[in-house]
């Protein structure tokens, strides 16, 4: 598998599960410019790295903008939600329990 195999949805985002083994999850997300500002309040820490494109995310209600290259770790119970990506806008995330 090549983590740049994947194709963009027209609308959304889409989530692959990568590896799940004990307190560690790594998905790989691919997005549209077309996202739906969803909120999250995950229960576990999340380490996300942007491999292409931009993002702009609301973190505790501050804004936050992401290039390729740029990761943060967003702390348990932490709200957050992203509110805009380019086309094609590739993450790895990793959630750690």
């Amino acid at each position: 598998m090549n983590i740049y195999d994947v194709t963009a949805p027209k609308k959304g985002e889409r989530f692959d599960t990568l590896l799940e083994k004990h307190n560690v999850r790594i998905v790989r997300i691919i997005s549209s410019d077309k996202v739906e500002p969803t909120p999250y309040n995950q229960q576990e820490d999340e380490w996300v790295v942007l491999l292409e494109g931009e993002a702009t995310l609301e973190i505790n209600g501050k804004e936050v903008v992401l290039r390729k290259g740029d990761h943060l770790l967003i702390p348990a119970g932490t709200p957050h939600r992203v509110t805009a990506t380019a086309k094609n806008t590739l993450w790895l995330a990793v959630h750690i329990n």
